[in-house]
């Protein structure tokens, strides 16, 4: 029997080997290896910096033993814990149930409330199940039952309660998982592969100068037809500030719950057809030289083409407020829509009609840290009263979500109509903005004090710091993972495949405390159980295959647990090496989607010529020309090993020159044996860049930069019309469709679901 009480505390200040103790027991790791297999030990002052963020006072060990005896109470002090899962069919569930030692052996009632609206009372007797734990706090005794449940309960989101003497338990969300997450039948021993698209990059003669849902349906019908590909992978839909240079990234988003909507084509918006004033600006002068000019633009004009996107948006929301007014069908639609979308869309809502009128009135208030105070809390009385008077702008911004999300259900549709056994693959960041609407609404969820990154490796030799707040994982706990449920399901709707960014999220997150640089953070664990376990249940409510991004120093356990869910690990050619070479097809693991690169990473033409050394020097990005010339050097013995390789399965021709320094750029026989060695894999998705594809040089993001490089802001090579008619375009396809030919990855008809 474990005691902890409050007279045992101690007043002086705590030496190293105690913060470890205490930092270890709140999930903070002390030690941690790097890429190059160095192990690092923190620092007392990121500890404390870190325990101190968690709310543990670390000025005394005091401290430490109460911040400790705090989170015991708070487990044992709750009948039932906030969360409980069982997986699918489970033999003899059961449920921890905690209990003043008085009540060890009462009679109890167990009530269980189910998803569809039944529900079941079950008579205990507590003295006829054996003690598991116990302990003693502030001198009080408390035991630890596992209370048997029904077999068999389906899968979902229920809500579990105790009673006891009269005295119900706070309710637990009760989840009950399938042990592995979607995989169509299909897929299960055959192999697919797909084409990345940056939505925002797609060309086309239409379109008002960025990618728009309806360029994504000619792009799903050049893929049926011409690549003849499963699926299509798409950059995170995320909404975004549309504000260059800083607020562009999807993969640091205003919002992961919403979609950005730049990606709408309002032509094809109900109200575009009845909108005498839409169709009539869009066919003046002025507007048709706008077009024209965003179109041919090198880089997406975000700002540019977002402000007039929403000119257009309000003429069309004000013919729809005629229909609202006299509540048609089209309205009930759209309420339908909002009550499915609740509270999450309320706040949004709000948050992106204030940001619109703050900022008109205030230029310099860019993001809601600098609104008034008042408006800065979003249950405060000052935002109800915004909310209520400007109810049109805030129905506005819910009007634009529901219109976006008809197009994309759409467009997955229309991809299933086509052929794609997939459709759609979505993207979800593991970032939201610190200065968005996210954090705005649901503050309480986020830590202050630390930011996430990540330590040294190859490519970033002082680490990463990307500049947003971790998760606060207690509070999700606590809350049952509501929002972050709630941002798969949304992040897999309108898709068959769901890719999630760093997926050691869900494991572990570097942690760099404020005033510390990348260098001086550690990882801070998280419940991956609970996490995975909701994954999963989504994944097969939505039929969504899962991929997570599984780069960099990955524990073996990580991926060991992946693999047990079923969920697709992430390789890169790039990366995948082994004693000093490249790791050959057959090693790759079946469990896995293969590709070349990322967006982060040179293209397969860029990393032949190396562009991104180029950019990152024009970028100020390294400390000196000696790095320049040691990143060139380190180039140029990585390109013939790649040669070796492909030389050794015989990709490449017998008379292609042998050494990597006669081949100055990627030529086509180079190309058709990446893309060949790739398709080869065992990993069951195949996905291949657009640029890759097109043999474009250069990257879509240069991490580290910001106006020193135009970020997610390239364009295709080619437009949406020149895919049909380009003959390097059918070159590189028919290359393409040949590979995947050959090594059973060509989409077949009627494989869907």
């Amino acid at each position: 029997m474990g005691e902890l009480q409050t007279g045992s505390l101690r007043s002086s200040p705590p030496d190293q080997g105690e913060l470890e103790e205490a930092a270890n027991a709140f999930g903070v790791e002390t030690t941690y290896w790097d890429i190059w297999h160095r192990e690092h030990r923190a620092s007392v002052p990121a500890l404390k910096a870190i325990l101190e963020s968690l709310g543990v006072d670390t000025s005394a060990k005091a401290g430490l033993d109460e911040g400790r005896l705090k989170r015991d109470r708070l487990a044992w002090q709750q009948l039932l814990p906030p969360l409980i899962r069982i997986v699918e069919d489970q033999p003899k569930p059961e449920a921890p149930v905690s209990l003043p030692g008085e009540h060890a052996d009462a009679a109890a009632i167990l009530r269980i409330q189910l998803e569809s609206g039944s529900s079941a009372r079950v008579p205990l007797q507590l003295s006829a199940i054996p003690v598991s734990e116990q302990i003693v706090l502030d001198g009080a005794e408390y035991v630890r039952k596992q209370i048997p449940l029904p077999s068999n309960l389906p899968l979902g989101y229920h809500e579990l309660s105790i009673e006891i003497g009269g005295a119900a338990s706070q309710t637990s969300r009760l989840i009950v998982y399938p042990g592995r997450a979607y995989q169509p039948a299909w897929l299960e021993h055959g192999r697919a592969a797909g084409l990345a698209v940056s939505l925002y990059g797609i060309r086309s003669a239409r379109n008002w100068g960025c990618g728009d849902t309806s360029d994504l349906k000619a792009m799903i019908d050049w893929v049926a037809d011409k690549a003849q590909a499963s699926f299509i992978a798409l950059n995170p839909l995320h909404a975004i500030p549309n504000r260059q240079p800083f607020n562009t990234s999807p993969y640091l988003p205003n919002s992961i719950f919403y979609r950005n909507p730049i990606y709408l084509d309002l032509e094809q918006v109900e109200e575009f057809r009845t909108s005498a004033r839409a169709r009539a600006l869009l066919e003046s002068d002025a507007v048709q030289l706008e077009l024209r000019a965003l179109r041919a633009s090198e880089l997406v004009e975000y700002e540019q083409v977002y402000r007039l996107k929403l000119r257009f948006a309000k003429l069309l929301f004000r013919c729809f407020l005629k229909q609202w007014a006299e509540d048609t069908p089209r309205a009930k639609q759209f309420r339908q829509y909002m009550d499915g979308e609740g509270e999450l869309l309320d706040r949004f809502a709000i948050h992106e009609a204030l940001d619109e009128a703050i900022h008109r009135t205030c230029p310099d208030a860019w993001n809601w840290r600098s609104w008034p105070e008042p408006y800065q809390d979003p249950r405060s009385a000052t935002v109800e009263e915004f909310a209520r008077k400007h109810w049109r702008s805030v129905l506005f911004h819910k009007y634009l979500q529901w219109q976006l999300d008809v197009q994309l259900h759409a467009a997955q549709e229309h991809a299933l109509q086509r052929g794609l056994s997939i459709g759609l693959y979505h993207d979800l960041a593991l970032a939201t903005d610190r200065f968005g609407s996210d954090l705005w609404a649901h503050r309480e969820f986020f830590i202050s004090g630390c930011r996430v990154g990540a330590p040294p490796d190859d490519f970033s030799p002082k680490g990463q710091d990307w500049a947003f707040p971790p998760p606060r994982a207690e509070r999700h706990y606590q809350d049952g993972y509501r929002l972050f449920a709630e941002s798969v399901r949304r992040n897999c709707r309108h898709g068959g495949a769901l890719r999630m960014d760093h997926v050691m999220r869900f494991f572990r997150l570097y942690w760099i405390p404020e005033g510390m640089d990348a260098t001086e953070g550690t990882y801070v664990r998280d419940r991956y159980e609970d996490l995975l376990a909701i994954l999963a249940l989504e994944s097969v409510r939505q039929k969504a295959v899962l991929i997570g991004e599984d780069l960099g120093t990955v524990p073996d356990e990580v991926r060991h647990a992946l693999s047990r869910f079923g969920i697709l690990s992430y390789r890169l050619f790039y990366f995948e090496q082994s004693g000093g070479r490249f790791r050959r097809p057959e090693e790759y693991p079946q469990d896995a989607l293969v590709s070349a690169t990322t967006h982060d990473l040179p293209t397969l033409a860029g990393f032949w010529i190396g562009r991104d050394i180029e950019a990152r020097r024009d970028a100020g990005l390294l400390p000196d020309d000696s790095s320049y010339h040691r990143m060139q050097q380190d180039r140029a013995v990585q390109k013939q090993k790649m040669l070796d390789l492909l030389y050794e399965l015989k990709l490449l021709p017998d008379w292609y020159p042998p050494s990597a320094g006669e081949i100055p750029e990627l030529t086509g026989e180079l190309h058709n044996a990446i893309v060949g060695f790739l398709a080869s894999t065992p990993a069951k998705l195949m996905v291949l860049n657009q640029e890759d594809l097109l043999k474009q040089t250069e990257q879509q993001n240069l991490p580290g930069s910001t106006a020193e490089y135009p970020n997610w802001r390239r364009k295709m090579k080619a437009s949406v019309e020149e895919l049909w008619t380009s003959p390097e375009v059918e070159a590189f396809t028919a290359m393409f469709r040949g590979w995947l030919e050959r090594t059973g990855r060509l989409n077949l008809p009627g494989r869907t679901g």
